[in-house]
């Protein structure tokens, strides 16, 4: 089971401590009320059984938690620009400690070029030459943007991102 959640979705922070506590310990603290708990133990009884697990609540308990650990997935996907990733990241350290953190690296030219040309295939140029050398022009500005976000980076001490879809957003611009 994949659980999705982007950013934008995160309308209250409160949800975050949910979160939290999945990634840290597999378990939210009263998310089923008794009568629900015995529920579920009714019901992993039989295979934890067969798994030689001790019939007993805490064991049946952990049991229940191992299980919900190996297979409920969480993929998060939140951006690093703007303040508010660092302010989570801090209030909640599973977001840190319990998840792996998956980098994207820039485009290379070749395909924000290929990205661009697809995209404006949609567009009536009237030469193949004028649309391949707007393709390689929005090209060249997302790599300009991406070297003056290193000198940036350099002179001020501070990060700016230049994301896919800032790319995405100045080929529907045009």
């Amino acid at each position: 089971m994949l659980f999705v959640m982007t950013d934008s979705q995160i309308v209250d922070n409160k949800f975050l401590v949910y979160i939290n506590d999945i990634l840290s310990s597999g378990y939210i603290p009263e998310l089923f009320a008794p009568d629900e708990l015995d529920t579920i133990m009714g019901k992993i009884r039989g295979e934890a059984k067969s798994m030689g697990v001790l019939d007993a609540p805490e064991h049946l308990m952990n049991f229940f938690i191992n299980k919900v650990r190996k297979n409920l997935h969480m993929c998060l996907c939140f951006s690093p620009v703007g303040d508010a990733f660092r302010f989570r990241a801090r209030q909640f350290p599973g977001l840190i400690n319990c998840t792996t953190i998956d980098w994207f690296h820039a485009w290379p030219r070749d395909a924000l070029v290929g990205v661009a040309e697809r995209f404006l295939a949609s567009i009536e140029f009237p030469s193949e030459e004028i649309m391949s050398a707007i393709a390689n022009h929005m090209a060249n500005v997302h790599l300009s943007i991406d070297a003056a976000n290193t000198q940036f980076k350099e002179r001020e001490r501070r990060f700016n991102y230049t994301t896919p879809t800032s790319f995405l957003e100045l080929i529907s611009f045009y």
